[in-house]
């Protein structure tokens, strides 16, 4: 158990339950941060509050680690860097080979908000569900993009901090078996029945992989990872 303290990027999605769930299996305090851009899919940010909740009420050992939460409004960002996840565009390729929901930097600054954060926090880890095998082809989910940032972070706030993407090499299926190998069945029935990834914001009828459109590409995404891992036998995957 480490005692430097992380804060999770903590969108409320699949891949941010996880690694909630891989954070507090493994520091001592564990905050969360939640960012306002102006999203679409601004259900989220009920969702992520929904998750946190009942992580605390189902797992007695995670609440005594479980600290603050924190929310950032940075809608002047998604204003700038408009997309279809930020305004009412068609999810579709772009002529950059990008889906339209990129969001130009959008981890960066995310990452660089948390740091100003975890650096008045006093906490050295900063935990993102950033993923370069089963996700949208966007190139600020890359793992030499992260540790470029990572050096630029410790270089101009004079820290040390460690940018943890536990879920950098998972496939979407892997990433349902760590929720099975961290927190049993519970963790997996409470992902799919509190957590967001939908981009349009659905929450209306539950699939068995959760609630969403069934259409957008984060909901394309989840349901494979749930298929495959349903098809393997619904295994446990130990970080």
């Amino acid at each position: 158990m480490s005692t430097d303290g992380a804060l999770v990027l903590f969108s409320g999605g699949q891949d941010s339950t996880a690694c909630l769930a891989w954070a507090l299996a493994r520091y001592d305090r564990v905050e969360t941060v939640g960012f306002d851009y102006g999203q679409r899919h601004i259900v989220e940010m009920t969702a992520r509050q929904d998750v946190r909740g009942a992580v605390s009420a189902r797992f007695p050992d995670w609440a005594a680690r479980l600290g603050e939460d924190h929310v950032l409004d940075i809608r002047g960002f998604g204003a700038v860097a408009e997309s279809a996840l930020t305004a009412d565009r068609a999810i579709e390729m772009t002529e950059r080979g990008l889906p339209s929901t990129f969001v130009p930097g959008r981890n960066l600054v995310f990452l660089t908000y948390a740091a100003a954060l975890a650096d008045r926090r006093g906490l050295k880890a900063l935990v993102g569900g950033m993923c370069e095998t089963d996700f949208s082809g966007y190139p600020d989910c890359r793992r030499d993009t992260l540790d470029a940032l990572e050096t630029a972070l410790n270089l101009g706030m004079d820290r040390d901090f460690r940018i943890e993407t536990p879920l950098m090499r998972l496939t979407k299926a892997q990433t349902w078996a760590l929720a099975k190998g961290l927190g049993g069945e519970t963790l997996v029935e409470l992902t799919v029945a509190d957590s967001h990834t939908c981009y349009r914001g659905e929450r209306g009828a539950r699939h068995a992989w959760g609630h969403g459109c069934g259409e957008c590409p984060a909901c394309d995404l989840r349901a494979a990872g749930w298929s495959a891992w349903v098809a393997e036998g619904r295994p446990a995957l130990t970080a």
